[in-house]
């Protein structure tokens, strides 16, 4: 049980982290810009991208085709020429000022973050800064595993990649303060 509402509270601190990051402080956003002419770029996609969902990358190459040395020299060429884009495509629209589907993932993320992180804290009477210490670990771990990897090869921009990092470290430091403080208590109090 005491797992568990370590978990809630670092959820509760990390969501809370999350909105001053983004909106006070702007860690969401450094890299990213606005097109210069976004109705000339939004005018293209349906007839450059189709109708399907997903993730794009342009210039492209078929997976299957890469082991041709033709098609992989055409691309190369290609790419050394031409802009590059990872586009994350909706093709219907969405509504984007509307949260109310997107925070509650959000929370439901941080909290079942916490739970895992809560978790490997309580697995042994440790102390305070140990536990800290293991959140600043698994902060620079889900960095290192998820956005460096973006960033190397989905070219994410380096502003983008280091404020992430800023956002994790303090984030789960914040978090993991109040969760190895919770978790410590009830061995303190038990020690007495």
């Amino acid at each position: 049980m005491r797992v568990l509402v370590a978990a809630l509270m670092g959820g509760i601190v990390m969501f809370l982290w999350g909105a001053v990051a983004h909106m006070a402080l702007g860690l969401g956003n450094p890299g990213i810009h606005q097109p210069a002419n976004e109705d000339v770029v939004l005018g293209t996609l349906h007839q450059g991208l189709g109708s399907e969902p997903g993730v794009y990358i342009l210039p492209s190459i078929d997976p299957a085709k890469m082991r041709d040395k033709a098609n992989m020299e055409a691309y190369s060429a290609k790419s050394k020429v031409s802009p590059y884009a990872w586009v994350v495509y909706l093709p219907q629209g969405e509504d984007l000022s509307n949260m109310t589907q997107q925070l509650p993932r959000q929370w439901a993320s941080d909290t079942l973050a916490s739970l895992a992180l809560a978790f490997v804290m309580g697995l042994a009477a440790l102390s305070f800064v140990k536990r800290l210490g293991i959140a600043l670990a698994a902060a620079l771990f889900a960095w290192l595993s998820t956005l460096v990897p973006y960033w190397n090869w989905y070219r994410f921009p380096t502003e983008l990649t280091v404020a992430a990092l800023i956002e994790q470290v303090i984030g789960w430091l914040l978090a993991g303060a109040v969760m190895a403080w919770w978790l410590g208590r009830r061995r303190s109090r038990n020690s007495l």
